[in-house]
């Protein structure tokens, strides 16, 4: 199923609800991305790190009502309200658990589908198209997002599913890792500073927006650092699902020499997404668990990065 068409319910992801006339104001000082470049037809990836760098969070954010919403991982969700909360006190900003709220679909490969519902995506990736309350979001060539209010979710359900087989999350997992969307989870909370999961060749990191949690840290990195560690994608020929943050090694270095972001079962094995030290990777020999564990091999990804290019944010 990993390059057919269909949908699966996105239930691996909570929804954190910012409201109110200082929304934007506000998450413009917390977040990595830059607000000014959220409208009614553009979402974005971002993060939220601490003041030194490490990401707290990682999400899709979108604009709602009067304010935003942000998808990420469940465990983190309440982690970040109590954090956020911290710096909202003297705000107009009101920041809620709405995930029993919305309803949210992956879709792959699915543009047909959404045609014959009267649903027409634009290509460019981060692009929304709104009807009816529900927004449908292009994440990445092929792949889409709906998220719906709960009260219209078996209505729309039913809907897909006349015209899309349903497919397991593993499968739209699979979608992300080889899109090469890196994403924090419970065991990797604050581990990782943006640019390890290349974060800012994705369009989840401003440059040009100003200061904001953690800005001076990734902000040094990108014009003045040489980062050793980034994202890489690989496959490993058979075993067990490996958790985020399961550590990789390699005969280069005597300790471990990266983590495991993200995996997903594929059908000659797993892939995964993995932030490894940059002279490991290049040696080529990396192994995941133990100095002896299962061997991996390095893929390409679908994007290059360029300092330059991601700079211009």
């Amino acid at each position: 199923m990993s390059d057919s068409a269909f949908f699966c319910a996105l239930t691996h992801e909570g929804v954190l609800a910012v409201r109110g006339s200082d929304a934007s104001k506000f998450l413009q000082g917390q977040l990595t991305c830059n607000l000014n470049y959220l409208d009614t037809h553009t979402s974005s990836l971002g993060a939220r790190c601490t003041p030194k760098g490490r990401m707290q969070s990682s999400f899709r954010i979108v604009s709602q009502g009067d304010g935003c919403l942000l998808a990420m991982a469940s465990e983190l969700l309440d982690l970040q309200l109590a954090d956020l909360k911290k710096y909202a006190v003297f705000s107009k900003a009101t920041l809620t658990d709405e995930s029993a709220h919305w309803a949210r679909f992956g879709i792959q490969e699915g543009a047909a589908g959404l045609a014959q519902l009267g649903i027409e995506l634009p290509a460019e990736a981060h692009a929304v198209v709104r009807q009816e309350g529900a927004l449908f979001i292009r994440v990445s060539p092929g792949r889409a997002e709906a998220w719906l209010p709960a009260e219209h979710a078996e209505a729309f359900r039913a809907r897909l599913a006349a015209v899309l087989p349903q497919g397991p999350l593993d499968a739209w997992l699979l979608g992300q890792v080889r899109a090469g969307i890196g994403q924090v989870f419970g065991p990797t909370h604050e581990l990782f500073i943006p640019q390890m999961l290349n974060l800012q060749a994705v369009g989840g990191v401003s440059f040009k927006k100003g200061c904001y949690t953690g800005q001076e840290i990734v902000a040094r990195m990108q014009y003045l650092g040489k980062l050793k560690r980034r994202q890489y994608r690989l496959a490993l020929a058979e075993g067990d699902l490996p958790a985020p943050g399961t550590p990789l090694f390699s005969p280069v270095h005597a300790s471990a020499v990266g983590e495991v972001v993200l995996a997903a079962g594929a059908p000659a094995g797993i892939e995964l997404l993995a932030v490894l030290q940059g002279d490991a990777a290049e040696q080529g020999e990396i192994h995941l668990g133990a100095p002896d564990g299962p061997r991996l091999t390095v893929l390409d990804l679908p994007y290059e990065l360029d300092r330059d290019r991601e700079i211009q944010r």
